[in-house]
């Protein structure tokens, strides 16, 4: 009698490598005339369609750099739909300078390149530079140096926002970093 062997698909964790599959895989082909590539970039045939094209990502990029997402809308309603759309990604754009590396490279909002030109400091002044700058620039406008003079107190004002700007940024980037 010949001996049992246990399988290797049993239980978890799975003791069979994923990969040792011994079935043929079905590798859909890009539906784009002429290309051998493999089609795993499904797109739509048709705007509300649940047809697909597969394409590879070469020619899924080419086809939807043309798509035009409010084809068959009259032009009142694809302009409600262009903004509603522009609305609810401004989030993403307002704060893509977040993410990146230090100072001077873009990662700066324009609050902060406005607090900085107004301190007359470079994009990549570290905060040790924006403080004593800020702390010069105060004590000439201060007013208990400058009592009653009305412009000198406005001056003093615009340079505390912008210390506090950068303040909490600086703050948000040692919290994050």
């Amino acid at each position: 009698m010949p001996k049992a062997t246990r399988s290797n698909d049993w239980g978890f964790p799975r003791w069979r490598g994923y990969s040792a599959s011994r079935e043929a895989t079905n590798v859909r082909i890009c539906d784009r005339h002429g290309c051998d590539e493999p089609g795993n970039c499904p797109a739509p045939k048709a705007p509300n369609s649940p047809d697909r094209w597969h394409f590879c990502q070469k020619h899924a990029a080419e086809y939807n750099s043309k798509w035009d997402y409010f084809e068959g809308l009259d032009k009142a309603e694809k302009a409600a739909r262009a903004k509603a759309e522009r609305q609810e990604s401004e989030g993403y754009a307002e704060a893509s300078h977040y993410g990146w590396t230090g100072s001077g490279d873009g990662s700066r909002s324009a609050d902060e390149m406005r607090a900085l030109e107004l301190l007359e400091l470079e994009a990549d002044a570290d905060f040790a530079a924006i403080k004593k700058a800020y702390r010069v620039k105060a004590k000439l406008v201060h007013p208990d140096v400058k009592p009653g003079d009305d412009e000198a107190a406005q001056e003093f004002q615009k340079l505390q926002v912008a210390y506090d700007v950068l303040r909490v940024a600086e703050e948000r980037r040692e919290w994050k970093g």
